[in-house]
């Protein structure tokens, strides 16, 4: 038997005990990841994600008398992470994270700002910590297809959304819960619903270039033998390579600088400014929002060790760049431990 957000996974029957521990904590690995994700969507954030699932549960075992067995584990758990999720909004200083500063327009030639700490930069999220793809099956009334629904881009699109049309759209285009049961999540009308989704497909079409419904997005060929390229280009020291690899309209954003670019010109101009500053470049490749993506190390020219300088995330598109999203210092090398990266090799 299943419902909207998927199969039924009773807690105990109507009249039973309520759950134990040790099946509760079952219940709590097999839904771990899928919420964590549906968390960090919601916020931008691996540490807010990460404490989130962590009051989830929290708060689902202290109210595991209150459920019924009625409805299903995954969707009990959802309420009650996209609750503290809105709270968790609320209580902080941004609503949203950003790759790219709003009405700030592409920048040309040396970059001078350097690291902006006051603005909240939308972190990468590591394909380790992924569900299994594959079995994470969305409603029938999904719009995205649930790979496409991890990509940086629309991460980063959806963040533009006021916090409750965000959840609305997450839970109704992406998990494919009905207008009524996301009512009954987030109180208010079905009507109410159904004019918040409106309002946020509108925004994110606006932002979001693939369009709804998106393409397909399975890992090809393509993209590994252009993350291979794009590795060897950075060990070898082949900027004009590189820059041959960029689409003629990429973009490049570079987390937590201001600046960003637009077309493979000025991205391969303002790249050689910087490509001298460190003696060599060691490139390891992970996988980062269902996308190519590499942890790079540099060697100091006056130094022995290859220490974390920059991790990159790849938006892929016929064989060549699309986006190329560089998380720069300091907070490109804060993120390493998350990707499972050595601090130094």
């Amino acid at each position: 038997m299943t419902n909207a957000d998927g199969p039924i996974e009773p807690l105990g029957r109507p009249g039973q005990p309520v759950l134990d521990r040790l099946a509760f904590e079952r219940l709590s690995v097999a839904h771990r990841r899928a919420l964590k994700l549906h968390c960090y969507r919601m916020m931008g954030s691996l540490s807010e994600a990460e404490d989130l699932v962590q009051e989830t549960f929290l708060k689902a075992w202290r109210a595991r008398s209150q459920f019924d067995g009625r409805g299903s584990a995954r969707g009990w758990f959802y309420a009650i992470a996209t609750k503290s999720c809105l709270n968790a909004i609320k209580a902080r200083s941004s609503a949203r994270r950003i790759l790219e500063q709003p009405g700030r327009p592409a920048s040309d030639g040396e970059a001078t700002g350097g690291p902006t700490a006051e603005l909240a930069w939308l972190d990468p999220y590591p394909d380790a910590e992924l569900p299994d793809i594959a079995d994470d099956r969305p409603g029938p009334e999904a719009r995205y297809e649930v790979r496409e629904a991890v990509r940086l881009a629309f991460v980063a699109a959806i963040q533009l959304l006021p916090p409750r049309q965000r959840a609305a759209l997450l839970l109704c285009d992406v998990l494919g819960w009905s207008a009524i049961e996301t009512a009954q999540l987030l109180g208010g009308t079905t009507a109410s619903i159904n004019s918040a989704l409106q309002r946020a497909r509108t925004t994110l079409g606006g932002h979001y270039t693939q369009g709804s419904p998106p393409r397909r997005s399975e890992p090809s060929s393509d993209d590994s033998l252009l993350l291979e390229r794009y590795m060897q280009a950075w060990q070898a020291d082949n900027l004009d390579g590189l820059v041959e690899l960029l689409r003629e309209d990429a973009v490049y954003h570079m987390p937590p600088w201001r600046e960003w670019y637009h077309g493979h010109q000025a991205i391969g101009a303002f790249l050689g400014t910087v490509w001298g500053n460190f003696a060599a470049y060691r490139a390891v490749g992970i996988g980062a929002n269902a996308q190519p993506a590499v942890g790079v190390y540099a060697l100091g020219r006056q130094d022995s060790t290859w220490r974390p300088h920059s991790l990159h995330v790849i938006e892929a598109a016929n064989g060549k760049i699309a986006s190329l999203t560089i998380y720069v210092p300091p907070l490109g090398p804060s993120l390493f431990a998350a990707f499972g990266l050595p601090p130094e090799v």
